[in-house]
């Protein structure tokens, strides 16, 4: 390929350094941007995954305390949230009282925000904390348990319309119906 020489104009002389700068910055930039088509598909490729409670989770944990709960001879209420709270499964046995729907949510919740048993509240106001009274989604009453898995919450289920020691053995049930223990 030939070039005009800068300033001098008619003429056709061929150019090596130019024709030697292209031919070695040509090649040079294709390989990074191969390199940096690998590095942003290598670190793409690094994006942690994260587990969470899918339909299939739900209808096993729920079959698996309602089992429980007529194993015990109870009537209660069943909630499942996810990690954030938000509400995933409600079921109310038919002899529960309406009051057990909202006591099983905050348990839930509770288990879930806070990432540890609600009877961690409970204890905590048994030991005079009155603080636990004025946290938001704070609820002292046994019953609401975090799923863990691989360390994790992913969720948490509850349970409200037996003793407070029966409602959490009933969760504790379904956790281990998920986790296959």
């Amino acid at each position: 390929m030939y070039y005009l020489r800068p300033g001098k104009t008619g003429t056709r002389q061929a150019e090596a350094p130019v024709l030697v700068w292209r031919a070695m910055i040509v090649p040079m930039v294709k390989v990074i941007v191969m390199l940096l088509s690998c590095l942003l598909m290598a670190t793409a490729a690094d994006l942690p995954t994260k587990k969470w409670l899918n339909l299939a989770a739900v209808k096993t944990m729920a079959a698996a305390a309602e089992a429980e709960a007529q194993k015990r001879n109870v009537q209660v209420t069943i909630c499942i949230v996810d990690e954030g709270g938000n509400l995933l499964f409600l079921q109310k046995a038919d002899g529960a009282g309406l009051n057990t729907i909202q006591f099983a949510q905050k348990k839930a919740r509770y288990a879930a925000l806070f990432r540890r048993p609600s009877k961690a509240a409970a204890d905590s106001l048994k030991s005079g904390n009155l603080d636990v009274l004025a946290f938001p989604d704070g609820f002292p009453n046994q019953g609401g348990l975090p799923i863990k898995v691989d360390g994790e919450t992913i969720g948490a289920i509850a349970c409200s319309g037996a003793a407070s020691e029966v409602d959490e053995a009933i969760a504790q049930t379904a956790i281990d119906a998920l986790l296959k223990k």
